[in-house]
């Protein structure tokens, strides 16, 4: 038996069906957890579905706009009436590539409403039914959190708000008993960053996807199945002394850069 186990916990994980948030999704189902996915895109959702289910996991998805507050309040009060939610991973996320001048209002409204609002919102409907058991709350940073990387004005300011929120969480629910922290991955080979290449780079795909990888001290991309190893445990009982940090998983990137 795995120390990390999450047995008959209910744990909801935005953006649950693709990506780092579908590995996660796998991960905890493994580990006993009674997920819950909010995710807007239907199919993909399906297919996380049959995909842990075929392996024996608990899985329910809910379609929901994480921008949305009201859809958000709802979702929440419908998984809870099963039992209280334990976990809360943070994961759904938009990106955008462009400085400063290259953003405008609305890509910054977009990012706003999504990275920020919809951290917020998540966290607002969670905190108000674990105030009483307690519950792990665990959000998506980024590396752009901490270091400046170029091009990615807005993600950046998005990811930035994503770490000083965990931090003030953290330390205004302490004495409910909610442990929150935050992982900073560094690039990771998803979908994502697959359709990224082939719609600004066709024809010579193979050679950003090593420069890319090669960006990273390590020598390549982490993987979905990484960063959900390290969500498991933050979001277990053997991570009961952690709150209000921030874990960089990025093949060397914010410290040996540069």
């Amino acid at each position: 038996m795995s120390e990390f186990r999450l047995d008959g916990k209910i744990a909801v994980i935005t953006g649950g069906a693709s990506g780092i948030g579908k590995a996660i999704a796998i991960k905890f189902a493994a580990n006993g957890a009674k997920v819950h996915i909010l995710e807007i895109n239907k199919e993909a959702a399906a297919q996380t579905i049959t995909e842990i289910e075929a392996s024996g996991g608990q899985i329910k998805a809910h379609q929901c706009n994480v921008a949305n507050q009201e859809e958000v309040h709802k979702t929440i009060a419908v998984i809870a009436q099963d039992a209280a939610i334990a976990i809360l991973v943070n994961n759904a996320g938009i990106a955008h590539i462009g400085n400063l001048e290259n953003t405008s209002e609305t890509d910054l409204d977009r990012i706003y409403n999504v990275n920020i609002k919809g951290v917020y919102n998540c966290m607002l409907a969670v905190v108000e039914q674990m105030k009483d058991k307690g519950g792990v709350i665990l959000n998506m940073a980024s590396v752009a959190s901490t270091v400046g990387i170029a091009d990615r004005f807005a993600y950046s300011m998005s990811k930035g708000a994503v770490l000083t929120m965990t931090y003030s969480v953290a330390k205004d629910y302490i004495s409910n008993g909610i442990r929150c922290n935050s992982i900073s991955p560094g690039r990771v080979h998803t979908p994502f960053v697959d359709g990224f290449i082939k719609d600004n780079f066709p024809g010579k795909e193979e050679e950003m996807f090593d420069k890319l990888s090669k960006s990273q001290p390590i020598g390549r991309m982490g993987k979905p199945e990484e960063i959900a190893g390290l969500a498991l445990y933050l979001c277990s009982d053997a991570a009961a002394f952690i709150t209000g940090t921030d874990f960089p998983i990025d093949g060397g990137f914010i410290k040996l850069n540069g």
